[in-house]
């Protein structure tokens, strides 16, 4: 194990030698990626877990901005861009995995993904040396269009995977698709607000 790491690093430090430039990309990458990947899998964690604990009483709470009436695929269902659908069996009783219980799990598990992402991000993957309050309100303020964004995109097509697959399945599915979208917008979002510089004008 010591010989191939060993080996690793003189491939890494001769490619770091002769492609600087191409090689922060790789490290940057690379571990973005991985934490990503990481808060990705804690987040359906939440998803999955956090509306069984509030109950049916949250799931059947109806908290939905804008109520709009669409149909898809067969599926009627209500579009909005805060909220979720409650969600309902074949019988008509209510199902975790919807309503408010939903919405607040949903924000939950990617507030706190992102308490755990940020430091890790700013501190390893771009070894950012800026103004850390002024980094972390711009984090803040694009972590809350991104949620807007994947809440409206969500609410488009949960509906209807609900008819067709179990909860977990599409929890795997919310989690990914959010996942994936922030990732690629969060990208270019901490390539501009984590300098690898010192920021002297914050």
């Amino acid at each position: 194990m010591k010989r191939i790491l060993n080996w690793w690093n003189n491939l890494w430090t001769i490619f770091s030698a002769k492609y600087p430039k191409l090689a922060k990309w790789v490290y940057q990458i690379f571990y973005f990626i991985v934490f990503s990947m990481g808060v990705t899998i804690f987040q359906y964690l939440v998803f999955t877990f956090m509306p069984k604990l509030l109950g049916a009483g949250m799931a059947e709470t109806e908290f939905m901005w804008p109520k709009i009436p669409m149909k898809l695929f067969g599926v009627k269902f209500v579009w909005s861009v805060l909220g979720y659908n409650v969600l309902r069996d074949e019988a008509g009783c209510v199902m975790i995995g919807g309503g408010l219980g939903y919405f607040i799990s949903y924000e939950t598990g990617s507030f706190l993904a992102q308490c755990i992402n940020f430091p890790l991000q700013r501190n390893i993957t771009f070894k950012s040396h800026g103004n850390p309050v002024y980094q972390a309100g711009w984090y803040l303020a694009a972590w809350v269009v991104i949620s807007l964004i994947c809440n409206g995109f969500n609410n488009l097509w949960m509906p209807i995977a609900s008819a067709y697959v179990p909860p977990a399945a599409y929890n795997l599915l919310v989690a990914f698709v959010t996942g994936g979208v922030s990732m690629i917008i969060f990208f270019f979002v901490f390539k501009i607000i984590f300098p690898e510089e010192p920021d002297l004008c914050h």
